[in-house]
């Protein structure tokens, strides 16, 4: 009795005594962080500039206004202008870029102590497929069909893959109207090492057990007329480095995600964080029909 009544006094006093503790981290002078892309999409791009913040102040994030930015293949020289309603937020006028091209953004952003700071970074916008073609909607047999579990069904794409193993396609799937990976916490990619110019979800696939889908849905979550789209971007392979590199920093302690942790493109080293980087996108849409 004595060693229960001890047990619980001890369970006790751990879960009562709370005392808040501030780790102590190294501060260090605001980096440029730079967030872009530019992609064959004729759309308006955008590139997000701000200075880092420190751990605990991770919600002060201070936008830097009046840069002037603009990306280039080497003829053509677009400019990105920063929005009014969003501080810190550039984007250009609709314009489509070109595969098989590489781009340089440049960045100036106006310092008045030290003069003005320049930045920039390369990014080559690989080839595409020439078209998905279809998105089909399939129940996935490996859950147990079983009163409480909902039924689930999985998103696969077909499409002729290029045979170029450098080429890495990264996926982004709406749902009607919301993006389901939107961030790049979670973002995903369809693996292609050994499978370069095999047709994706066709019958060499199936014969190496390598069936690809690219999103998940219940079918509680389903309904007729429901909206599904496949973006599929060539991007570069340390552009998927970089993602990769984000995924691994990202945690609850506050040693494992450093700025400095995660790989960047942008130059010169040392100065900034973040990525620029070009891709050329190919899209497919489904219409969810139950009779189908």
């Amino acid at each position: 009795m004595k060693k229960v009544m001890l047990y619980i006094i001890l369970v006790f006093a751990m879960f009562s005594c709370r005392e808040e503790i501030m780790i102590d981290l190294e501060k260090g002078e605001p980096l440029i962080g730079v967030e872009g892309s530019f992609t064959d999409e004729y759309k308006r791009h955008e590139v997000i500039l701000s200075y880092t913040a420190d751990f605990y102040n991770a919600d002060e994030i201070r936008m830097i206004t009046g840069a002037t930015v603009f990306v280039t293949d080497g003829v053509d020289t677009i400019p990105y202008l920063e929005q009014e309603d969003q501080p810190g937020h550039y984007l250009t006028d609709s314009v489509a870029g070109h595969k098989n091209t590489m781009y340089q953004l440049l960045v100036e952003i106006p310092d008045a102590v030290e003069g003005p700071k320049h930045l920039y970074a390369e990014s080559y916008m690989a080839d595409n497929v020439e078209e998905i073609d279809s998105l089909v909607l399939k129940h996935y047999s490996m859950m147990p069909n079983l009163p409480m579990f909902d039924t689930i069904y999985m998103l696969y794409p077909y499409f002729q893959s290029l045979p170029d193993p450098t080429i890495v396609y990264m996926i982004k799937v709406t749902e009607d109207t919301i993006p389901m990976n939107d961030t790049l916490l979670q973002a995903n990619s369809i693996p292609m090492a050994g499978y370069a110019g095999y047709y994706v979800n066709g019958p060499e696939m199936l014969e190496n057990n390598m069936e690809i889908p690219v999103a998940m849905v219940t079918e509680s979550q389903l309904y007729d007329g429901k909206l599904f789209r496949l973006d599929l971007m060539s991007i570069p392979y340390d552009y998927t480095m970089f993602v990769f590199n984000v995924k691994m920093a990202m945690g609850s302690n506050p040693m494992m995600g450093p700025p400095t942790n995660v790989m960047t493109n942008i130059q010169p080293s040392g100065e900034a964080v973040g990525y620029f980087y070009a891709a050329s996108v190919v899209s497919k849409e489904l219409i969810y029909h139950p009779s189908e």
